[in-house]
């Protein structure tokens, strides 16, 4: 199956998007092996380009939801929790607690924590709406500035 990457700028530092012809699947911090878009008019640049102009509307706080098509690449317990990160809304936070009791598993926080981590779809899903019970930020792929950045951004938009 063919994918491209294409690079974004955003105010939070680069973002490499990674696409196939069904959808986006990922994104990434860094650069990843992939190789870049070199057809903006095959099905994996539509997607590229219709994720870029969605990421940068939400960054600028004219996006509270996306609508992309996602290709999700994980297990069956990682794609669960992704799809219940989804239900999260926009400007809300859950904790890694109230997360697994959502999916019906109160005591799987640990779990639960280890499948949003490895959430490939950073943002588009919002993994950064989770925090500790405590209502510390935990952890994030971009970092915890990057998470408090978005949290933030959510708040100001509501």
């Amino acid at each position: 199956m063919a994918k491209a990457q294409l690079k974004i700028k955003t105010l939070l530092g680069d973002l490499y998007l990674v696409a196939s012809a069904q959808g986006l699947q990922s994104i990434f911090w860094t650069k990843s092996e992939i190789p870049l878009l070199t057809d903006p008019k095959s099905a994996e640049g539509k997607v590229l380009n219709q994720a870029k102009i969605q990421l940068q509307e939400y960054l600028q706080g004219r996006r509270k939801k996306f609508d992309l098509p996602l290709d999700m690449q994980g297990t069956e317990f990682q794609k669960k929790v992704w799809k219940e990160l989804l239900q999260i809304p926009y400007g809300k936070t859950l904790s890694y607690k109230q997360l697994a009791t959502a999916l019906g598993s109160p005591q799987a926080s640990r779990a639960v924590g280890t499948a949003n981590g490895k959430n490939p779809l950073c943002i588009v899903i919002p993994c950064h709406r989770v925090i500790n019970t405590d209502g510390g930020l935990g952890g994030y792929s971009g970092g915890l500035k990057i998470k408090s950045q978005l949290l933030q951004l959510e708040q100001k938009g509501l």
